[in-house]
């Protein structure tokens, strides 16, 4: 099969196209034949420098989500399962590949009237946008600051915070991304590249973070007494770094979501539900071949990238 390998830590060009031996599936597995696959920001941060949610080391094949057809099965699992479109989280690599083996119990079935594209585009970002929202327990005019509000997460978190009654502030880079932001229910949007920025978004009462470093801080500042924040990613390269003593002091919660491997399912599973219902829109703003891996990593490491960047392997 076709696959990208991950040869050393470094910059996208370490990402180098190439064969690999085609999987067999086990005892209760399956073997999917991957359309789409989802890259990750924090894909691009473990290829760079090996840090992130996996300690394996090169060479391998990166990649973590994918979405495809069940082409075959293992011993002791249902063969009824083959010809079902689905999508699937791994174990952190592999997900680069024209095809996949993974337990039978962990694919998702894809609703009717899903593409199977925008399922793979719900899959993380679905999963951590419906996270961040159930766990801000938004209540009708809360005024929710969404950074990244053009992002993959951000932009699903702006419709989700949307759909709860809230007051949606989006806070992005760029005319392009704020507008977006607009066209996906945000009620009011600000250049957070722009000097003064946090003034123009006022006070706010939830902070989605999605970047950290500075912007993070400045956003921490707008909360009101009793607000809440909640961190999830870090595009600016740290955390937002705010000290638990100095949120008690200003009265406010930081939110972190400790969801159990059952509650992570609901998430995701909720997530396709809501965009197969047509009530949750993916936005997919770019697609490379699955052989432009690295042109992929460099967009999304370039800032310029909105929505999701899917890898298209054999759709």
């Amino acid at each position: 099969m076709r696959a990208i390998w991950l040869t050393r830590f470094g910059d996208p060009s370490v990402l180098v196209a190439g064969d690999a031996p085609d999987p067999v599936p086990g005892p209760g597995q399956v073997l999917v034949d991957v359309a789409y696959a989802n890259i990750t920001f924090v894909e691009t941060q473990f290829r760079a420098t090996g840090s992130g949610p996996s300690n394996a080391r090169p060479p391998l094949i990166p990649g973590n989500g994918v979405g495809g057809v069940i082409a075959a099965v293992g011993p002791e699992a249902d063969a009824a399962l083959v010809g079902r479109r689905v999508v699937s989280s791994l174990d952190g690599t592999g997900g680069y590949a024209s095809r996949v083996v993974v337990d039978a119990a962990s694919p998702y079935e894809v609703p009717a009237g899903l593409a199977l594209d925008e399922a793979v585009a719900l899959l993380a970002d679905g999963r951590t946008a419906t996270m961040l929202v159930r766990a801000a327990a938004l209540s009708p005019g809360d005024r929710v600051l969404v950074e990244a509000a053009a992002g993959g997460v951000g932009s699903l978190a702006v419709q989700l915070a949307k759909a709860a009654g809230a007051h949606v502030v989006a806070a992005a880079g760029g005319v392009r991304k704020l507008a977006l932001a607009r066209q996906l229910g945000a009620d009011a949007a600000v250049d957070y590249r722009e000097p003064g920025w946090a003034g123009r978004a006022g006070t706010v009462d939830v902070v989605l973070d999605g970047v950290g470093g500075e912007i993070a801080r400045a956003a921490f500042e707008l909360l009101a007494p009793g607000g809440r924040m909640l961190s999830y990613g870090l595009a600016s390269g740290s955390w937002a770094a705010i000290a638990p003593e100095a949120a008690a002091a200003r009265g406010v919660t930081l939110i972190r979501p400790r969801p159990t491997p059952a509650q992570l399912r609901e998430y995701v599973e909720s997530a396709l539900a809501e965009g197969a219902a047509g009530r949750l829109r993916p936005v997919i703003g770019q697609r490379f071949p699955l052989e432009r891996a690295s042109d992929a990593h460099a967009a999304i490491e370039s800032r310029a990238t909105i929505g999701k960047t899917l890898l298209e392997v054999g759709a």
